[in-house]
């Protein structure tokens, strides 16, 4: 059973509900040590006196403030004196429509739960009303040492509390100081803004979070396991060329077929309406009119590099490691034409 991160009191108007904040995520990040190149050698980080360089332990490390001509020192404990009461309760001072919060400001997530079976009634009746008018409560409260402005809001489909951090307003950057470049009122073609409608609905999909997963990760440890045994990995392709003003309306047109075509052969892909009326397969008549060896290279094209690699693993193509997207497409077409003539 998780401990909680934090525990004191929610107060919406005059009800009280004892709380306890525990961690909704979890990083899976590789991590890796630093060593000295050449070496085994683990290289540390220490906590070290500027002037002496002698090491100081952590029990005899205070805050300092920096006014300019001295360092004026606050003790732990001083922090919690000024707000003893805030660091103990999340007090909701309104709701607001939860559509109108802006997803830039949401920062870390934890779920809420109430300190005691004796509570569940309050818990309940409050999850029920955010859930119904679609609202969420906004508060203040301090955590170790820090106050925090955040959102409470309800997971319908979890019948979860959660609480959601957010950034303050003075601490999110103006766009249009930090990006460079924004195109401002620049007007697309009548053409081009339809083109772009259909690719987005060639790609419709349902929100599905646990379809995706961190394959970054996976190629780390791949190449970890690979560097290990002596062995090497597959490179990644370069990233794609920007497209250009006069040849955008291609790209569109292209990538609107390529979403459309097929992942595997004789199979026509569903589009959005298919999908939603139950994904039905595409006629006959039309797989025929497909199949033959142009459709074969299309379908091929459709792949992605580490689905052609698959193929091409299977099929025991060799140099297939050197070799980018368009060539592996090519060398399985050619291999199934070599297979048909055989």
């Amino acid at each position: 059973m998780a401990r909680p991160v934090w525990t004191g009191v929610l107060g919406f108007g005059l009800v009280s509900l004892p709380i306890g904040l525990y961690t909704a995520t979890d990083s899976h990040t590789i991590r890796f040590h630093q060593l000295q190149r050449g070496t085994a050698d683990r290289i540390r980080n220490r906590r070290v006196n500027e002037r002496t360089g002698d090491e100081v332990d952590l029990a005899d490390i205070v805050k300092g403030y920096d006014t300019g001509s001295e360092y004026v020192i606050v003790e732990p404990q001083e922090l919690d004196e000024i707000a003893p009461g805030r660091s103990r309760s999340i007090d909701v001072v309104g709701f607001v429509d939860l559509d109108t919060v802006d997803p830039v400001f949401f920062d870390k997530t934890y779920f809420l739960g109430p300190r005691g079976a004796q509570y569940g009634k309050v818990y309940a009746l409050l999850e029920r009303a955010l859930a119904e008018s679609n609202k969420a409560g906004i508060a203040t409260f301090v955590m170790r040492g820090r106050e925090y402005l955040v959102a409470l809001k309800v997971e319908e489909a979890e019948g979860l509390l959660t609480i959601h951090t957010l950034h303050w307003a003075d601490e999110l950057r103006d766009p249009h100081a930090e990006v460079p470049d924004l195109p401002g009122k620049v007007e697309a073609t009548a053409a081009e803004v339809k083109m772009a409608m259909q690719l987005i609905d060639a790609l419709a999909m349902e929100w599905e979070p646990e379809s995706f997963h961190d394959t970054f990760r996976e190629k780390v440890e791949a190449l970890v396991k690979a560097k290990a045994a002596g062995e090497t990995v597959e490179k990644a392709e370069p990233p794609a060329e920007p497209t250009g003003a006069v040849d955008l309306m291609e790209a569109l047109r292209a990538s609107v077929e390529r979403a459309r075509s097929p992942k595997d052969t004789g199979e026509k892909a569903a589009s959005p309406g298919a999908r939603a009326a139950g994904g039905k397969k595409a006629p006959a008549a039309k797989k025929r009119a497909r199949s033959g060896p142009a459709a074969k290279g299309r379908e091929l094209m459709a792949l992605t590099k580490a689905e052609l690699y698959e193929k091409a693993a299977a099929a025991g193509i060799p140099g297939r490691s050197s070799m980018n997207h368009d060539q592996l497409a090519d060398a399985l077409a050619h291999t199934g034409r070599d297979r048909r003539k055989a």
